[in-house]
């Protein structure tokens, strides 16, 4: 059985009456990565590719190509071609025992031409997740847009997740 959008608040800081629906939680856009170099995924481990974090900027008016906004103003736009990015939620996330979490993207990337993927998210793991966001039609992002939506459903599990990427991002 799938949770309230309220019970599922319990589970995610910081989060605002705007984000809650009746049966999840939004998920807001931190910062957008594209990958550079190679990762790797083998029996006895993993490592991340090379990435490097995008800098938001206007795509009119004059210099448009020259201009950052840094990383400080919520609303700065992410100007994003068609490729494959990662991207990093704002809010951090704990999934409960006894629960599991699947994150879905929002109507309006589908409806923009992008589709985000993710993956299981076990009880017991707590941090600032990632996604990989397809873009397929140039688009416009803005830092704090609500990107993606948690839900939580019950679920029977042995143990907790306690692997490599417990407390991700979480300053």
């Amino acid at each position: 059985m799938f949770e309230s959008g309220r019970f599922v608040a319990e589970h995610v800081t910081p989060v605002t009456d705007e984000q809650i629906q009746p049966n999840g939680v939004d998920l807001t856009l931190e910062a957008v990565f594209e990958q550079h170099e190679p990762g790797h995924i083998g029996v006895d481990g993993k490592e991340i590719g090379d990435r490097h974090r995008r800098r938001e900027h206007v795509t009119e008016g004059p210099g448009a190509d020259d201009i950052d906004f840094g990383t400080d103003t919520a609303t700065d736009p992410y100007y994003l071609p068609p490729g494959g990015y990662v991207v990093r939620y704002a809010e951090t996330v704990r999934i409960p025992d006894g629960h599991i979490g699947f994150i879905h993207p929002r109507s309006s990337l589908m409806r923009n031409s992008c589709m985000l993927n993710t993956a299981v998210w076990d009880a017991g793991y707590e941090g600032r997740g990632e996604g990989l966001l397809q873009v397929h039609h140039d688009i416009e992002i803005e830092r704090s847009a609500r990107i993606a939506q948690l839900v939580l459903a019950e679920a029977d599990h042995d143990g907790v997740y306690d692997g490599s990427y417990q407390g991700e991002n979480v300053d």
